[in-house]
């Protein structure tokens, strides 16, 4: 009988809290807007992605932990939960109060001495007010409607992360009445960013005001007769999950389109106002969203940081942003018929270091193809505008049998992919939602060609969404290929999911949820025999995020039996690495970089094999039991060499973007030791894959 490992660890828990490491992956990205190596206007857009996972953050986990709890009564009755609600608080309080303290201490300052300045009310001189006034009659005023709250007109719906105003006013109405509550929306047509005219700014510089600092500045004018006492700018968030009974529904589409809109008035999780709001004003607002006190945040600046990547847009100041970067082609012969180069050998593509046109060019030349009989493909994100999915319409429209399963429940996508869903079905394609209760997270595409009387099979597998703005700022690898047997097993998963019948035998690719994380499990648990054999047990790992509890187990009892073990994830982590008798070989380790690191790699030493996987899904109890979701081999010894040197080494030698995971669950940021160069994984990978600016035309 094995050890348990709980008393060998010698602690009261042998896994980090998954919320906690969620907000410490949140403290990194936040450590690259402090970072003064970093060009100002990325440091400003570090600050808006920070803000926008903490908005997900409460929208999902957040929302999801208070939803179980009030499943079972208050959350009084629930001590666990409310202590694990309790820390969470805290953390994303002092996390919300040190975005500010960079954004008004170092951003903004250091922008403003640039040249670009954001000017506040107070700030602006004589002739900036009178165009902000102007401004505001013009385009604001209009579109504002006051709402002055009585039994007659009751505290309005707000939508989720919305801009408004709250107002307390003395005297009485018009009708002689002492309403002295009145709410005013902010309306969202307008943009929150607003670019003075140039012959306002200071020379060779730009400036910009806020649509909150417009109308915090002429708030008084709606409101003619009566004093504004007060006021303040508020934001809710909402609980953001969507949700149909889909054993009832009898189609999924016309369900989700009908919560789309219910979406946006979802259960509030998080109350935001401005930091001078008197107490008893966020106390009333907090009451309206039925919310406790440890929910509100008084923040120093815009309750939407978000908003603030209109301003980046708007500012062409090169020096101030990254380096232009020019991917790499990532073919051998480009310009040529791409299935006569896959037929001759398999492509393996790396964004966004290579072009993710290649991919593009291999569904756009099927769908024009003759020669073609059918393209089939999965959709979990592709955004609005999408040259792929119009090359799927293209081949729909030309009679070839096209099938496409998208997934409708793809969080904050959903409104795109129906579009598509509708579009694509109007066009003649095979339209179907995936699995009942599952989401289909796989990206997988197949071309069948129909070549001197027989069918052959060319597949796409990666580890990144079709979607044409994140394969510029994601990592993701992606395999072309027409191995018959490979590309056949695809064919097997699209005949699986839109027959729901089960799936033959897969020889090569691993399917969840049936067997992705029992061939997991086996091949950590291969390494350990080979270890125990007295043989070196290696593994490798870069995913998202690790939280599967059966999987962790497993690599605790590997690292017992002496295999080296090294995970790069870039997020939530709960195992707990270099715990003596529990993990002393296992390190994590998390990048943080210019583009997201996304790409999922799996990789098993097995006696020399070197077995590379590359996968959608990340070691999650969601991605292995409730999602569809494909690991694939690369068989090619070539380009296993290449994934090798490209996805795992250059990551655990990076000394600048990475961070060590300590096994209380805080993360150090690796530097440079004693001679050792500076050395960043994105960095090398971009001189090494990318394309020359000479030779990109710029």
């Amino acid at each position: 009988m094995k050890p348990d490992l709980r008393a060998e660890a010698g602690t009261s828990s042998i896994f980090l809290d998954r919320e906690l490491s969620q907000l410490a992956f949140n403290r990194r990205v936040l450590a690259q807007a402090e970072d003064r190596s970093i060009p100002l206007l990325e440091r400003l857009r570090y600050l808006c992605i920070a803000s926008s996972n903490l908005d997900e953050f409460f929208e999902v986990r957040v929302a999801s932990l208070l939803a179980a709890a009030s499943v079972d009564g208050p959350l009084s009755e629930h001590p666990a939960l409310a202590a694990t609600l309790g820390r969470i608080s805290q953390e994303c309080h002092a996390l919300v109060e040190h975005q500010y303290e960079i954004l008004n201490q170092e951003v903004l300052p250091q922008l403003q001495a640039k040249g670009v300045h954001l000017v506040r009310h107070n700030e602006r001189n004589e002739a900036q007010r009178a165009w902000v006034k102007e401004y505001f009659e013009r385009e604001v005023r209009p579109l504002l409607t006051p709402i002055g709250l009585d039994p007659a007109h009751p505290f309005p719906q707000v939508v989720n992360k919305s801009l408004n105003f709250i107002v307390s006013l003395s005297g009485k109405d018009a009708f002689g009445r002492g309403t002295g509550i009145a709410i005013v929306k902010a309306p969202r047509v307008l943009p929150r960013v607003i670019r003075l005219p140039d012959h306002l700014s200071k020379s060779g510089g730009v400036s910009f005001c806020l649509l909150s600092s417009i109308i915090h500045a002429h708030i008084s004018d709606l409101f003619a007769g009566r004093e504004v006492i007060a006021y303040s700018q508020f934001r809710v968030t909402r609980d953001s999950d969507l949700w149909v009974d889909e054993d009832e529904v009898k189609n999924l589409r016309q369900a989700l389109k009908g919560e789309l809109q219910g979406r946006q008035f979802g259960t509030s999780v998080r109350l935001e106002v401005a930091m001078n709001c008197p107490p008893e004003l966020s106390q009333f607002l907090l009451d309206q969203f039925g919310l406790h006190q440890s929910r509100l945040y008084a923040v120093n600046g815009p309750v939407n940081l978000v908003r603030l990547t209109e301003m980046i847009d708007h500012v062409n100041h090169a020096n101030l942003r990254f380096p232009p970067f020019y991917p790499g082609v990532g073919r051998k012969a480009p310009g040529t018929d791409i299935f006569s180069e896959l037929r001759q050998h398999d492509i393996l593509l790396h964004h966004p270091f290579q072009t993710f046109q290649t991919v593009i060019d291999f569904i756009r030349s099927a769908a024009h193809d003759p020669a073609v009989v059918a393209i089939k493909q999965t959709i979990y994100r592709t955004g609005m505008n999408s040259d792929l999915m119009e090359s799927l319409l293209t081949a729909a429209r030309e009679g070839k049998e096209v099938t496409v399963i998208v997934e409708l429940k793809a969080r904050f996508d959903e409104e795109a992919n129906i579009n598509w869903a509708d579009k694509l079905e109007q066009a003649g394609a095979q339209v179907v939602y995936g699995v009942v209760g599952l989401k289909t997270h796989a990206k997988v595409a197949l071309v069948i060609r129909r070549e001197e009387g027989e069918l052959r099979y060319y597949a796409h597998l990666g580890t990144g969404n079709y979607h044409p703005t994140t394969t510029k700022l994601y990592t993701d690898f992606g395999l072309l290929t027409c191995h018959p047997q490979m590309s056949q097993e695809v064919n097997e998963i699209f005949i699986h999911l839109t027959s729901l019948t089960k799936p033959h035998k897969l020889t090569h690719l691993w399917l969840a949820p049936f067997a992705l994380q029992n061939e997991i499990i086996k091949a950590i648990r291969n390494e350990a025999r080979i270890a125990r054999a007295g043989r070196p047990g290696r593994i490798i790992v870069k995913i998202n995020a690790l939280v599967d509890e059966s999987v962790i187990r497993a690599l605790y009892a590997a690292s017992r039996d002496g295999v080296k073990i090294d995970l790069i994830v870039r997020g939530a982590c709960t195992l707990k690495p270099g715990v003596p008798g529990l993990s002393e070989n296992i390190k994590v380790r998390s990048i943080i970089g210019r583009f997201l690191e996304h790409s999922r790699i799996y990789y098993f030493r097995n006696d020399l094999a070197h077995d590379v996987l590359l996968a959608s899904a990340d070691w999650m109890s969601r991605n292995l039991f409730r999602r569809i979701e494909v690991a694939f081999p690369v068989l090619d010894r070539a380009l296993k060499r290449r994934v090798i040197a490209e996805g795992l080494n250059p990551y655990l030698k990076d000394n600048t973007n990475a961070w060590d995971l300590e096994p209380d669950g805080q993360y150090q940021r690796r530097k440079p030791r004693g001679k050792q160069a500076p050395f960043g994984a994105q960095q090398f990978l971009m001189q090494s894959l990318g394309t020359p600016a000479s030779e990109a035309g710029d």
